[in-house]
């Protein structure tokens, strides 16, 4: 798909892998709207980068403020034809820590974010590109989701984490397989240790360390790495219900 005069839902897009993917896309000419829970964040983002970018606070779990954002996406830009899921997050906890096992509602609150979070996104945008006009190959429109290595690797603590993006993960063929008949492609990214806000947040000793447990280059990622993955997809059509990973090719330890 050609990303000039796209228009691009980025959820998450207003910090890290979302915001390097909004930078990316607007540079090659697509309009881009901001569905992201950060307020005060996506806002001034919007803002900066001026009137082909349009901000939407979004609780993507909740039906209703993701129905809002695409309706104000639609009412602005007449059409969704691209759409990047980064939404997402989670802590790590134990399933038994000295406090007693992890609460259910954790863990739960985790797939509520990443998982339901994902596909409640996938569901609506699809309604909305199925609209869209056809191109010479008859594609209408690309979803990319975002996993991650925590879907195959998972470490002690990331159950719950693993679990919602392992969902990501296995979700990604059913859904490419049906959204093939209606022109849609869909992937999925599964990111390893990139240079994010979460990690930013970590003493610089810490960061160093955690970038050299990856193999080559021995460093993290950086997002704008992974907004290049993004446009790469967008732009090459045979690229379809798989899932990428974009590591270094590190494999995570147990701890």
């Amino acid at each position: 798909m050609n990303i000039q005069d796209s228009i691009v839902v980025v959820t998450g897009g207003a910090s890290g892998l979302g915001e390097a993917c909004v930078r990316n896309l607007l540079s090659g000419g697509a309009k881009i709207a901001i569905f992201d829970f950060a307020a005060d964040r996506g806002e001034k983002l919007a803002a900066e980068l001026g009137k082909d970018v349009l901000f939407a606070k979004t609780d993507v779990t909740d039906d209703a403020t993701v129905q809002e954002a695409i309706n104000k996406t639609m009412e602005s830009f007449g059409a969704i034809n691209i759409t990047i899921n980064c939404a997402g997050g989670g802590v790590p906890m134990k399933v038994l820590s000295k406090k007693g096992p992890m609460p259910l509602a954790s863990f739960s609150q985790v797939i509520q974010l990443n998982l339901i979070g994902t596909f409640n996104v996938v569901r609506l945008v699809v309604e909305q590109m199925v609209k869209n006009s056809s191109d010479a190959d008859g594609e209408k429109g690309v979803i990319i989701n975002t996993s991650s290595v925590a879907a195959y690797d998972g470490q002690i603590g990331q159950a719950a984490y693993s679990a919602a993006k392992g969902g990501i993960v296995s979700m990604t063929l059913p859904i490419a397989r049906e959204c093939a008949d209606y022109g849609i492609r869909v992937m999925t990214i599964a990111p390893g240790l990139f240079d994010t806000p979460l990690l930013r947040g970590l003493p610089d000793a810490v960061r160093e360390a955690l970038g050299k447990t990856v193999p080559f280059p021995q460093r993290l990622g950086k997002p704008d790495e992974f907004a290049f993955l993004v446009r790469h997809i967008i732009e090459n059509r045979m690229l379809n219900g798989e899932v990428i990973r974009l590591d270094g090719a590190i494999r995570m330890a147990a701890r």
